[in-house]
């Protein structure tokens, strides 16, 4: 990872994962919703701009999601309920997850 904008993109992440409440042991049947959202979310981005820096692109498109969810009045609850998360939290938790994979300077297709 390199220059200003990795490093403010990974912390941008890694806040948002602690307030997700990514460090939690999520059910199976989360984990796998949470991995459907991933796979939708790396297609998206490998589409937009395969050749930017993975966690830039990451927290591009997290801070698109929260500003969208943001304008309809959702917002982040203070402890998820994982079994019952919405869209929302469950695409946020995807970002986190794959940003946590992020360590190539890439999204590959």
């Amino acid at each position: 990872m390199s220059g200003w904008r990795d490093m403010s993109a990974r912390r941008f992440l890694d806040r948002l994962g602690g307030e997700v409440g990514m460090a939690a042991v999520l059910p199976v049947g989360v984990l796998a919703a949470v991995d459907q959202h991933s796979a939708a979310v790396r297609d998206i981005l490998a589409y937009g701009a395969p050749t930017a820096a993975a966690v830039v692109l990451l927290a591009g498109y997290a801070k698109g999601v929260l500003d969208e969810a943001a304008a309809h009045g959702w917002s982040l609850p203070p402890v998820v309920e994982w079994p019952r998360a919405d869209w929302t939290t469950l695409r946020l938790a995807a970002v986190c997850a794959l940003a946590r994979d992020a360590d190539v300077p890439a999204l590959e297709a």
